[in-house]
């Protein structure tokens, strides 16, 4: 067994894992997020590969789909979870990992099902992620489903629905507006340090690998509709708030993890502007909508990726 410390969002955690497996492997997405191992950590997670453990003497709390993969929940009576990830139906669906993790995430195990490396990095990366979003909630932190580009020191999310444009519209900022760089494709994390919100990378991306161990305050947060025509509006908080929920990571029959994910988010609207883009896929889009949300950082500080000089903050 090996031990590995990883720290995603300025939260540390611990993975384990067989000889057999290396985390180069594994879980190559996870290298840049690298650390010692001095510190407390928010979750450990012991990974072994052989049979699904049985969760009968659990309640099945349902089946749910994640973004085209099946993940089965289960709870036991003392409120330990169970976890069955599947893979995506277009990949075949196999079972490739169980997890369970005690009550609040901070101890969990994972054991890797599947035949072949795919379903390994596939299920280890999923169980992971849950341990991370369920492990952090009462800590101000969000998993959100986003596409994140970064623009002047700022980092601008947007949300939609899967298959609507996020990542186009971020292709957009990239080509037409000057100083922008993709942060995070798919699952970036907002924290709320010291009354300001932050965006981080991580080493979940979706199909884009871009998994980037940089940081920058939240500039604003952009709900995408496709729409005939470019149009922008700031959203009302109770609209914001209705708007941001699904977006994030959270189990809604869980008080701890609930409360937690509904408490940031409340801050996190409270500290960001929040607008609704209805657009086309064009030049002028991106446009529009930067003329909106960019922030005027002429006297802010700027993030900048680890290790690079400068008189400004440093991600971390």
């Amino acid at each position: 067994m090996s031990v590995h410390y990883y720290q995603v969002a300025r939260h540390r955690l611990c993975i384990q894992l067989p000889d057999a497996l290396q985390p180069a492997q594994v879980i190559p997405s996870f290298s840049p997020f690298q650390c010692e191992g001095e510190g407390d950590v928010v979750f450990t997670m012991e990974v072994s590969v052989g049979v699904a453990p049985d969760f009968c003497g659990m309640q099945e709390i349902g089946q749910f789909d994640c973004g085209g993969a099946n993940h089965g929940v289960y709870r036991s009576a003392a409120g330990e979870y169970g976890f069955e990830i599947s893979l995506p139906a277009c990949d075949g669906g196999q079972l490739s990992c169980c997890m369970l993790a005690s009550a609040d995430f901070r101890h969990c195990r994972a054991v890797l099902t599947g035949e072949y490396l795919g379903q390994h990095q596939f299920g280890l990366n999923n169980a992971l992620m849950m341990a991370f979003a369920f492990a952090t909630a009462e800590q101000d932190t969000l998993l959100v489903h986003a596409s994140v580009i970064r623009n002047n020191g700022y980092g601008y999310l947007f949300t939609a629905p899967s298959g609507t444009g996020k990542s186009t519209h971020t292709h957009l900022w990239y080509k037409h507006i000057p100083g922008s760089d993709l942060m995070n494709d798919d699952n970036p994390v907002v924290r709320i340090v010291d009354g300001q919100a932050l965006i981080f990378g991580s080493p979940w991306s979706g199909k884009t690998p871009c998994y980037r161990n940089i940081w920058a305050p939240v500039g604003a947060i952009t709900r995408i509709e496709q729409k005939p025509e470019n149009t922008i509006r700031r959203m009302a908080t109770v609209e914001a708030f209705a708007m941001l929920l699904p977006a994030v990571s959270s189990m809604k029959w869980d008080a701890r993890v609930y409360r937690g994910i509904c408490h940031c988010l409340s801050r996190l609207i409270a500290l960001t502007p929040i607008f609704l883009l209805g657009c086309r896929p064009d030049e002028e889009a991106a446009r529009v909508c930067y003329e909106a949300v960019k922030v005027d950082s002429s006297s802010q500080s700027e993030a900048s990726e680890p290790g690079q000089k400068s008189n400004k903050p440093q991600g971390s």
